[in-house]
């Protein structure tokens, strides 16, 4: 059974492959451990951006204060779950 985070961190890698700023190869790595800055080695633009997506896909929004604490690609699936529970 998929959990819910493992679903969002599905739909994570599939935003990051349409940013196209990250090989295909490195795409199949990401896991909840994956650092969105050191790992995929995102500036501060691409991440924006990528939070972006993320908010439209989901429709829901990220809170700025929430984007500080993102490190890695599970901070940022445990963010849009718990966005998504609220709903």
């Amino acid at each position: 059974m998929v959990t819910p985070q493992e679903e969002v961190i599905a739909e994570i890698v599939s935003v990051v492959r349409s940013l196209g700023d990250v090989s295909p190869e490195l795409c199949d790595s990401i896991g909840r451990d994956t650092n969105i800055v050191r790992d995929l080695k995102l500036d501060s633009i691409a991440v924006m951006d990528f939070i972006m997506e993320l908010e439209t896909k989901f429709n829901t929004v990220v809170p700025l204060d929430a984007i500080a604490d993102v490190q890695t690609v599970g901070d940022l699936a445990d963010i849009l779950v718990r966005n998504l529970a609220q709903v």
